[in-house]
């Protein structure tokens, strides 16, 4: 009997914490947190304040903004290596049409022998050396026309890798052929048209130095200005167009060099 009415005493006394326990917590119509709270959602306990946690909407806000802000940076990033890509191709481009352009220019036949004045005032062709062969023996003209033929073609079928190897196989077979001066040339343009600034220098450098009577000298200069240029040597630019200026006037590499020389900073 006492235990029945101990227990009867314990659900009475339990009771109201059920009740309250049911209660929906109702915020206030105006908008702002119920009392106990502070205006930054803080409740007191005890007299001290105590964050409130936070939600897993607040963290999923805070991760969405993080993604945005490294998605604005990666595009950010791969629009610039875009427009790096854009402009090595555009200037690929404008090489091979230069490469392209010279070479329907051009034939393939070797240049004319420089022409001196003769001791009567008449002009007359000064005479060219036979070509001989590094090795010393005669030299065989049409050999050495059909192994130049061969190089050159390589460079219609842009295959310049191929033709570098051939001219530079012919110069050191050939070096004193009358297609020596032109076969130089060339290998500075088909190293250019590889981006080998620096072989391409050499080559456009050697044909000046070892054929100074040649007709690309001019041609070969301006575009060794040009690889200065491009290998950040403004002040080396400057004085070889000013060179073929001077030196080669009325010729076309005269007026580009004067109009690459107006363009230089």
């Amino acid at each position: 009997m006492r235990k029945h009415s101990r227990l009867l005493f314990l659900l009475a006394l339990a009771a109201p914490f059920a009740t309250w326990a049911q209660v929906p917590v109702i915020e206030g119509g105006n908008g702002y947190p119920p009392s106990g709270y502070g205006a930054t959602g803080a409740a007191y306990a005890g007299g001290a304040v105590t964050p409130a946690p936070t939600s897993a909407q607040g963290e999923l806000f805070l991760q969405l903004q993080q993604l945005q802000e490294e998605v604005a940076r990666l595009r950010g990033t791969l629009e610039e290596q875009q427009y790096e890509i854009q402009r090595l191709k555009q200037e690929s481009l404008e090489r091979y049409q230069d490469l392209d352009g010279r070479l329907s220019s051009v034939g393939q036949a070797p240049a004319p022998a420089p022409v001196v004045p003769a001791a009567n005032g008449s002009q007359a062709a000064a005479p060219v050396a036979p070509a001989a062969p590094a090795n010393g023996a005669p030299g065989d003209p049409a050999k050495e026309k059909l192994f130049y033929d061969a190089a050159f073609d390589l460079i219609k079928a842009k295959d310049f890798a191929k033709a570098d190897q051939a001219f530079s196989a012919f110069l050191r077979k050939y070096p004193t052929s009358q297609y020596a001066g032109n076969a130089q040339y060339w290998l500075g343009e088909v190293k250019l048209a590889q981006g080998d600034l620096q072989g391409a220098g050499r080559a456009f450098a050697q044909v000046s130095q070892g054929y100074p009577n040649h007709q690309k000298v001019a041609d070969s200069l301006y575009k060794l200005a040009d690889v200065e240029q491009r290998l950040g040597n403004p002040d080396k630019a400057r004085g070889i167009l000013q060179q073929v200026i001077a030196q080669y006037p009325g010729t076309s590499a005269a007026q580009l060099a004067q109009r690459d020389l107006a363009r230089l900073p």
